[in-house]
């Protein structure tokens, strides 16, 4: 089965180089006094391979950035020792120089219009549920089973409240009916400004011809909350393999299917490292997922294996967690309205160390079937090794 790759409006969160430049042949810095040492340059210094797991990034939240604050206090983690202690503005700074030369200059020509593509709407578009947008109220937005289980933060309070139907997908209840309550009602009021304004809005992703990035008209700061207070301790649990515990940005949008809007989705894997699933609602018949196993870009093509066949039907304000990898889509919503909100979570760190790996056996299933007949290949040639030994010598 063919699939398509659900893309984002947004850029893919991406790492820099390990490898940084040359030395600047021992200039001096000016305003510095004979013998201190200059703070370090793009051009002096290399990432740290592995970060440093005892430091405390500071926080970035709050500043006019470029990208993600949480991709900053990701990437601090890697910075050479002697820069952790400098000031937050000269790490900003020696961050912000890698990132931007790590981009194209036609990505951040196009990254720059996206931003001002996203104030000229929080600039101009009337919010009609402001907690929505700064301050995230959890009893509010969550059921009280999943606040405990966070709370407990554990594996077996995960599980508690969760149901593992399929190898790597979760279920569970997560959402306060009031909270998709109040999402229903601003996004309605979103696209009606829109409808209204005559504004050309950008769809969240490629597949798409109806929905909204909840990012771009002012969501961010409760999606990042939401993403590393309350999915990412379940991912270090559960998704480890593909940066589930160093998730440090994400793509935040909501789905709107009916006759009337997009009928269903494509086979098709999502940009992230982990995708949260949540039915909002309304009345509707129809629209479940089909997953289709886990894969990797080499295999995510081949054949679908008969254990790796689930289908799941969406009950408002329930959630699905799996791996952006696992291959899925939605079926046709035959009748009423149904909304979800997608959280894509993504990980900078995992993407830059997945480009120098070939071995993905450790989540993709399709590596792992090859490395296990690998293994087995391996064990009958040393068994017909021993055996014929066995023969030269046997009197």
């Amino acid at each position: 089965m063919a699939f398509d790759s659900a893309r984002t409006s947004e850029a893919s969160d991406r790492r820099p180089e390990q490898a940084i430049g040359h030395a600047n042949g021992g200039a001096l810095v000016p305003g510095l006094k004979n013998g201190a040492t200059p703070p370090p340059t793009y051009l002096t210094h290399r990432l740290r391979l592995n970060p440093n797991s005892d430091h405390r990034p500071d926080n970035y939240e709050g500043l006019d950035l470029e990208f993600s604050p949480l991709i900053f206090s990701s990437l601090e983690r890697y910075l050479p020792p002697n820069l952790l202690h400098q000031a937050r503005d000269v790490k900003l700074n020696y961050m912000s120089e890698i990132l931007l030369r790590y981009y194209p200059e036609n990505e951040r020509i196009r990254l720059q219009k996206h931003r001002e593509y996203r104030q000229k709407i929080i600039s101009n578009y009337q919010r009609l549920h402001l907690e929505l947008y700064n301050n995230m109220h959890p009893t509010n937005f969550f059921v009280p089973s999943f606040l405990k289980a966070i709370n407990e933060n554990t594996e077996q309070a995960f599980r508690n409240i969760m149901s593992e139907p399929s190898p790597g997908i979760f279920t569970f209840e997560m959402l306060q009916p009031r909270f998709c309550e109040m999402l229903l009602a601003e996004v309605e009021n979103f696209e009606k400004w829109v409808h209204e304004t005559k504004f050309r809005i950008m769809r969240p992703s490629t597949m798409n011809k109806y929905g909204a990035a909840l990012d771009d008209f002012g969501m961010r700061k409760m999606l990042e909350k939401l993403m590393e207070d309350f999915i990412r301790p379940i991912s270090k649990v559960f998704f480890p393999e593909v940066g589930g515990s160093i998730l440090d940005s994400h793509h935040g949008f909501v789905l709107e299917y009916g006759i009337d809007r997009d009928v269903d989705m494509g086979f098709h894997v999502d940009d992230s490292e982990v995708s949260l699933n949540v039915c909002v609602g309304k009345q509707f018949s129809g629209g479940e997922l089909f997953f289709r196993g886990v894969r990797c870009d080499e295999h995510v093509n081949t054949e679908t294996k008969p254990e790796e066949v689930f289908d799941y039907s969406h009950v408002p304000g329930s959630a699905v967690l799996h791996r952006g990898r696992h291959r899925h889509g939605a079926r046709a919503t035959t009748a009423g309205n149904r909304m979800n909100l997608l959280l894509w979570c993504r990980s900078s760190v995992f993407r830059e160390s997945r480009k120098y790996q070939k071995d993905f056996s450790s989540w993709c299933a399709e590596c792992k079937r090859e490395k296990k007949e690998r293994q087995r290949q391996s064990v009958a040639a040393i068994d017909m090794d021993m055996l014929r030994r066995e023969g030269q010598t046997a009197p």
